[in-house]
């Protein structure tokens, strides 16, 4: 994380083009809706580098677009160094967060799943999974935005937590 931020957030799915960039973009916009864009790093990553270099899925950009939201990111595999640096790490179903676990060598407090931000989320750390709609229709992508959406104001509030507890 630059120093310049207070907090950040990395978001990460299977291949970093599909939920994890709209999660980035779609949170980045929430926080500079609630006036803290310069107060927190917002990114995204990949489980797997099979599409590091690209950008975003082109109908994920479509669908953000038509909402409002741009996707900026270019995807890249997450690292053992994301996991040391990012104060919140939300991966977007159980297999994304197994993977960071296993990377990290076992859970970790800042390691949670999208679903767990929920208004209807059981868990504090699980939560229904962010479905995948790279194989799927339109419907799919939607789905996906429905569920970032819903998660942003409860990912805020962490996020604040996150700023307020560093304050000396």
């Amino acid at each position: 994380m630059p120093d310049e931020y207070e907090a950040s957030i990395l978001f990460v799915c299977m291949g970093n083009i599909c939920r994890s960039p709209t999660g980035e973009g779609v949170f980045r916009h929430y926080v500079a809706g609630q006036g803290y864009a310069s107060r927190v790093f917002i990114d995204s990553a990949g489980t797997i580098g099979y599409h590091s270099g690209n950008p975003a899925d082109p109908r994920m950009q479509t669908a953000v677009a038509r909402r409002g939201y741009r996707l900026e990111s270019i995807a890249r595999q997450v690292s053992r160094d994301d996991i040391d640096t990012f104060d919140l790490v939300v991966a977007m179903d159980e297999d994304n967060l197994t993977d960071l676990e296993y990377l990290a060598g076992g859970s970790r407090p800042h390691l949670r799943m999208l679903g767990s931000f929920l208004p209807d989320a059981r868990d504090a750390r699980l939560g229904r999974p962010v479905p995948d709609p790279y194989y799927g229709g339109d419907a799919g992508f939607e789905a996906v935005i429905d569920m970032i959406e819903a998660a942003c104001p409860a990912m805020f509030e962490q996020v604040l937590d996150i700023i307020n507890n560093r304050r000396p």
